[in-house]
């Protein structure tokens, strides 16, 4: 039998075992997908050891840049981006590894999901948040022409803190993307800290967080007539996009 998993800590909030196990049942594939729950990314290493039959991983937080040391060789996206959410492994045929390929369907997902929403005020966008899945973002919003600015509460040269948002910003900046935790299960009553009561009828706040189905994030922007979307499509056409880079 064929195995496929998830590497990430924590994975209580994982969507892909239930999604792809349903998947191999409806269409009779010989598979199983587990979940790899490990605390460091040392463990890597073992999980490849103990799983013979591996043939594709996701990745997840908050490996998707640690992960990259122990690739082969890398896409064109997931280089750019410098993260991996998808794993091949490439086999010879008698079984033994040959290597392991990192690709990024974040960009793909995000691109797809995004595209539908957007209208012609919506040239610039603010990404909250700098780790690996805001760098898929940027790609994805380069991709579909947007130009983007950085905000988080680390500190580099690219990133704008939160406090230093201003209300000019909040009036270029009409896509707002959250590719942080903060408003996910079981934390919703938290929200990233932007200026909500500049929102208007113009903007378009997408969250990565799919659970819950609405985050507070998203209810302060509907209460200022903003356009507002989860990431689960997000996470379906990655999904998509997962299959198809495993095989």
């Amino acid at each position: 039998m064929d195995k496929y998993g998830l590497i990430g800590y924590p994975l209580h909030h994982s969507f892909s075992q239930g999604y792809f196990n349903e998947k191999f049942r409806a269409e009779k594939i010989d598979a199983e997908y587990v979940n790899f729950e490990i605390p460091t990314i040392k463990e890597f290493r073992n999980i490849i050891k103990e799983n013979p039959n591996l043939k594709g991983l996701n990745v997840t937080i908050p490996y998707k840049e640690q992960v990259i040391q122990y690739l082969d060789d890398l896409s064109d996206n997931a280089k750019a981006i410098g993260a991996v959410n998808v794993i091949k492994f490439v086999r010879n045929k008698s079984g033994k590894k040959v290597k392991l390929v990192g690709y990024n369907s974040d960009v793909i997902g995000f691109q797809e999901s995004l595209k539908p929403l957007l209208e012609e005020h919506h040239q610039s966008a603010m990404i909250l948040g700098f780790g690996g899945a805001s760098k898929a973002i940027k790609r994805g919003l380069d991709n579909l022409g947007l130009s983007s600015q950085f905000v988080s509460i680390e500190k580099n040269d690219n990133v704008i803190p939160y406090e230093n948002i201003t209300p000019e910003m909040m009036e270029q900046y009409t896509v707002i993307v959250n590719c942080t935790p903060v408003g996910m299960y079981p934390n919703i009553n938290e929200c990233p800290n932007i200026p909500y009561e500049l929102l208007t009828t113009k903007h378009l706040l997408y969250d990565l967080t799919y659970n819950p189905d609405e985050t507070l994030f998203m209810k302060k922007g509907k209460e200022r007539g903003a356009k507002v979307k989860n990431g689960l499509e997000m996470l379906l056409l990655q999904a998509f996009a997962s299959w198809e880079f495993w095989h």
